[in-house]
């Protein structure tokens, strides 16, 4: 870690304050990468603050997450299928996929003797890949440690699974305790463990990239382990991560960088809980969207917020575009009943409101 590195983590660090730390994962970088405008997620992730006590000191605490027993149920599934050295997971990879897979090693990453600190881990996982890599034999690693930089900050990722030599190529497995029926699973949960393990396929190319690999060497697929029917039996499927490594790569090389946005914080502020914390979290701007309400913990607090502003943003991101870079709701409605004469620019937007606001008075009366 560099010196300049070291000074920034400092920052966020003493940013945090005694606020309860909560790192970056895969779920959290494909939230982000969603919405890469938005200033305050970016600064408060990087700063590893736990958005869901931010939230609920605020007054608006988040109305959604994982239930205790879908979670118990979830590490218990996991733990089944790494069972034995991953026995079963290895069984799937051969008689489902059908892949050719000799006898492999088996590395459990969690620690590192009694050391279980991520960047002793990622040091480790980063000199059992090399080796791996320079003897081309074929190794699973449970729960390596890999990083990525998000906006100049580190984000240690950790996950599930990673095979090395099916076919010359590093997979990546996600295990999911969600049900494939006849072949089918749900779409928004199927899309969602691919947003997370094209995450974790981004973060290994970086690691080869480190080693002097190519990172083509990791597959752009991944390997979703899921239950069969509504059993405890898995099931293995591949997904196919092309779109979604294309468009998280895009989102994350857009991110302002956290030096940057550390500016907006008021002198000797933090994100402490108590008085003081809805001034800090108000400075940092953030860019409320409709699909914010299922993936951050701030989205009630952003939208009354952007409510009381009376911003656009609330009406969602295609309504925005529509409206040409018009950011405030009075002016939209002032425009729509002829009350303001639209700028140029705005003369198209105008009339196409007008001709809303005819057509809504027709259907009414």
């Amino acid at each position: 870690m560099t010196l300049a590195q070291n000074s920034l983590t400092d920052r966020l660090d003493e940013l945090r304050g005694a606020a309860p730390a909560s790192r970056h994962n895969a779920r959290t970088i494909a939230a982000l990468t969603a919405n890469p405008g938005c200033a305050r997620r970016a600064l408060l992730d990087a700063a590893a603050v736990d958005k869901t006590v931010i939230a609920r000191e605020l007054g608006f605490p988040p109305q959604f997450g994982q239930s205790p027993f879908a979670i118990t149920r979830g590490n218990s599934f996991e733990a089944m299928v790494k069972s034995h050295g991953c026995a079963e997971l290895l069984r799937l990879l051969r008689e489902e996929l059908g892949l050719s897979i000799p006898e492999v090693g088996y590395h459990d990453l969690a620690t590192v003797g009694d050391n279980a600190t991520n960047s002793i881990r990622y040091q480790r996982t980063k000199q059992l890949l090399g080796q791996a890599l320079s003897s081309g034999q074929g190794t699973l690693f449970d729960h390596p440690m890999l990083r990525l930089e998000i906006a100049g900050a580190t984000a240690y990722l950790e996950p599930d699974v990673v095979a090395l030599q099916i076919g010359g190529k590093f997979y990546v497995v996600e295990i999911k305790s969600f049900a494939i029926v006849d072949g089918q699973a749900d779409p928004a949960q199927v899309a969602s463990a691919a947003r997370q393990s094209a995450v974790y396929v981004l973060a290994m190319r970086e690691l080869l990239r480190e080693l002097g690999y190519s990172p083509d060497d990791v597959a752009h697929e991944s390997i979703l382990v899921a239950a069969r029917d509504f059993t405890n039996r898995p099931v293995a499927a591949k997904l196919d991560l092309r779109k979604q490594l294309a468009v998280i790569g895009r989102q994350l090389s857009r991110l302002t960088t956290i030096d940057s946005l550390l500016d907006l914080v008021p002198a000797g502020a933090s994100f402490t809980p108590g008085e003081g914390l809805s001034d800090t979290v108000s400075a940092i701007p953030s860019r409320y969207a409709p699909e914010c309400m299922s993936s951050c913990e701030l989205a009630f607090a952003c939208r009354a917020e952007a409510r009381a502003q009376g911003s656009v943003d609330t009406l969602g991101r295609g309504v925005c575009d529509d409206l040409g870079g018009i950011d405030n709701l009075d002016t939209v409605l002032a425009l729509a009943e002829g009350t303001l004469d639209p700028a140029p620019e705005h003369a198209d937007i105008a009339e196409m409101l007008r001709q809303a606001q005819t057509l809504r008075l027709e259907v009414a009366g």
